[in-house]
């Protein structure tokens, strides 16, 4: 199993492990024409510091006071679990928290630590204070949750040697640490392993006044000059998600890189950006309109079963419910009932289409007296 790399506390530079000038170049040439352009973009755009983070100051005070506690006592800090939806700065904190301890952190994810031997590796190496940071974690099998609850609570492992009569087990004492554990469903957590981090933080979707002066340093970050007024246009278009606006970001920077002789962010420039990836004032996609639209269209505004509105559209019901339904959902613009998925007022109003007249209240008698 490949093991992520270990980096000290603080910078890459001052742990020894410096970040190449062209570092998409020269990962390209030595994976064979792999790009890892957006994993370095992410790197260089993500803070260093707890004073860096915009957005999240709940979150970001309760961990400042942990580590404040953590220094004074001089000791391991206590295990962290992370939770919120994808995009929100997880995996951010959990790599500031270990430059403020000036500790080291080793990363891996659930889904990579298939049995209890493929997560031994970390726990012995791991070092006085030291952190290991485990992205969703809600995915590590069960044999492994088992595994890990004794290193959690007494720092702690029981290694099994031989088999049958011969076997035996030995007791390996670790070093202690904390495990800092992200996750998108923190419902699929088990009641055990979710009761031993000492602390939980939910992580929040942010606001256009944070996501603007996100834009604004990140842009920074990738020596662009942006308008005050294209930043707060990428910020409301972005699902008050960070990753999303950087992605947009990225995207108007490319734009005006081409269109424009001086490179610079405009709004005019901006807005033609978005309007070539179809993402209108609210955030919404081709994709998210064209579900709207297919209600309307084909099912008259629902109810409607989400397996006729994926064959409607030629989109695997999967897709819809866990890419399309969410924010949708978020804005209003849909309802999920016991006899399927039907379209709000909202929903008629963003897409300025007028919504069907209910005339079952106002039917009238042969007479011409009204019914009711």
């Amino acid at each position: 199993m490949v093991r992520q790399p270990v980096f000290q506390g603080g910078n890459r530079e001052e742990s020894g492990h410096p970040l190449p000038e062209n570092s998409a170049a020269a990962s390209s040439s030595s994976t064979g024409g792999f790009d890892s352009d957006d994993k370095d973009f992410d790197d260089a755009l993500r803070p260093k510091r707890l004073v860096d983070i915009v957005g999240q100051r709940k979150v970001v005070e309760r961990v400042q006071i942990m580590i404040d506690a953590t220094r004074k006592r001089s000791e391991p800090l206590g295990h962290l679990l992370l939770d919120g939806p994808p995009g929100l700065g997880k995996t951010t904190l959990a790599t500031v928290i270990p430059r403020e301890l000036d500790a080291e952190i080793q990363i891996t994810s659930g889904p990579s630590l298939a049995a209890p031997k493929d997560l031994l590796p970390y726990l012995t190496n791991a070092s006085y204070g030291s952190v290991l940071f485990i992205d969703e974690i809600h995915r590590m099998p069960p044999a492994v949750e088992e595994f890990i609850y004794p290193a959690m609570e007494d720092f702690r492992v029981d290694i099994t040697l031989g088999e049958g009569l011969n076997a035996r087990t030995i007791n390996m004492k670790l070093q202690p640490f904390t495990i800092i554990g992200a996750t998108t469903r923190s419902g699929m957590l088990t009641a055990p392993l979710r009761d031993r981090f000492v602390n939980v933080q939910h992580l929040d979707f942010y606001s256009e006044e944070d996501l603007t002066e996100i834009v604004r340093c990140n842009a920074r970050k990738l020596k662009s000059d942006i308008d005050d007024k294209a930043a707060e246009e990428l910020a409301c278009r972005s699902r008050s998600t960070p990753r999303k606006a950087n992605n947009l970001l990225r995207w108007a920077r490319d734009y005006a890189t081409v269109h424009d002789s001086e490179s610079r962010i405009s709004y005019d420039m901006t807005a033609k950006a978005l309007e070539m990836l179809e993402i209108d004032r609210l955030g919404l996609e081709h994709r998210d309109r064209r579900y709207l639209e297919t209600l309307i269209s084909v099912f008259t505004g629902g109810p409607a079963g989400l397996q006729a509105i994926g064959h409607s559209m030629n989109v695997p019901p999967d897709t819809l419910e866990d890419e399309v339904e969410p924010f949708l959902l978020r804005c209003g613009f849909i309802q999920r009932t016991p006899r399927g998925r039907m379209i709000t007022a909202k929903g008629y109003a963003h897409l300025e289409i007028d919504p069907p007249v209910d005339n079952s209240a106002t039917e009238k008698s042969p007479d011409g007296s009204r019914l009711f």
